[in-house]
């Protein structure tokens, strides 16, 4: 999902009700089609919030991951991205600066320090975390600011340039080392959203195959993912179903060091008019995951303004279908010491009527079944 920046207790973990794990650790890993956290493998429910790490107050990340666990959300999905050209102003986070061909990591208490303290909070609360590592849109930087520094036409380049992919590799394993101990992590994701529109698909899956390679080669013990939004699938012949934007999820999916894939949804982004076609975008994914024995997670879903209709069918049909492991709403919304998080519409803040539909139902679903 593109994001805008935004102005912006006590940690009462909660775990899902789900079946005994065949395979167990202190590492989130794969049970089949599940996913197993803390040794059960089932079905778990979470959410996004990719600006908690950009957050420069520690009450306010122990409250929101506090909110979190105390809902039972057990994934959460957070950037682990912040890319500039420019140096910003002082106390403003950022992750890495790019520029006159160069990168710089920011390793200090207004860069990956930010994120260190995400990374505790969530093993406080019993959450574990998904980080992407770098976004196809410019929110936050992404790929152009790459480009911007080390030249190019646009984001296509970006996939297959030497010096570009060489920085990104060494921010991957910087990042990736420094948290390779942490419990708190479910996967790191090549990115966010990767997209090359009108490319041949060959790019984006070399790309992803060296990348998780890459990843495994740091970290074994941690899953991989591509981050991407599914689209490029057989079933449909609309605009997702494509392989426009250069992605074909299952021969991504098939990749040896890919180990679940994911899919998003926006029905009123992509200009489809009936949000019930979802469900079979859901279980079209289902199926792909199925015949390769990998789990899905349905990573972003929303409605615009309405989450208490559609949205809940979209839920219901990813928790009754095999192959699909997890659901995380776009996106976990609250009132911190500098005010209401960001509200993008699709936004669903702690407390309302919408999160006792969205969240506090469905977690009790799956408590129950």
């Amino acid at each position: 999902m593109k994001s805008a920046i935004s102005l912006l207790s006590i940690i009462a973990p909660l775990a899902l009700g789900t079946s005994v794990a065949r395979q167990s650790g202190s590492n989130p890993s794969i049970d089949g089609l599940n996913f197993v956290i803390d040794g059960e493998s089932g079905y778990f429910a979470g959410t996004n919030a990719y600006w908690l790490p950009f957050l420069t107050n520690d009450a306010d990340v122990d409250l929101a991951m506090g909110h979190m666990a105390e809902a039972g959300l057990k994934i959460l999905r957070v950037w682990g991205f912040n890319d500039l050209n420019t140096i910003p102003d002082d106390g403003t986070v950022y992750f890495q600066l790019h520029s006159d061909g160069a990168s710089t990591i920011n390793t200090g208490e207004n860069g990956l320090e930010r994120l260190d303290y995400v990374v505790s909070a969530a093993e406080s609360a019993g959450i574990k975390l998904i980080i992407p590592l770098v976004n196809f849109w410019d929110d936050y930087g992404g790929m152009n600011a790459y480009v911007a520094a080390y030249g190019g036409s646009d984001q296509t380049s970006w996939y297959t340039d030497a010096d570009m992919q060489s920085a990104y590799q060494t921010y991957i394993e910087a990042v990736v080392s420094r948290y390779v101990d942490s419990t708190a992590i479910l996967a790191w994701e090549l990115g966010n959203e990767p997209r090359c529109p009108s490319c041949d698909t060959s790019i984006i899956h070399e790309w992803a195959t060296k990348t998780s390679a890459f990843i495994k080669s740091i970290d074994p013990s941690h899953l991989v993912a591509i981050g991407d939004e599914g689209m490029g699938l057989e079933g449909g012949s609309d605009y997702p179903y494509t392989t426009t934007e250069g992605t074909d999820f299952a021969l991504n999916l098939a990749i040896p060091d890919i180990d679940f894939g994911t899919l998003h949804l926006y029905t009123t982004d992509w200009d489809v008019t009936n949000n019930s076609w979802g469900n079979q975008w859901v279980q079209d994914h289902a199926a792909v995951c199925e015949s390769l024995g990998k789990p899905c997670l349905f990573e972003e879903y929303g409605i615009k303004d309405t989450h208490c209709t559609d949205e809940l069918a979209w839920q219901d049909t990813a928790f009754a279908a095999d192959g699909v492991a997890a659901d995380l709403f776009w996106q976990f919304g609250d009132t911190l010491s500098g005010g209401e998080t960001a509200d993008d519409r699709y936004t669903v803040f702690y407390g309302t009527d919408d999160w006792e539909c969205l969240v506090t139902d469905h977690v009790a679903e799956i408590n129950g079944a």
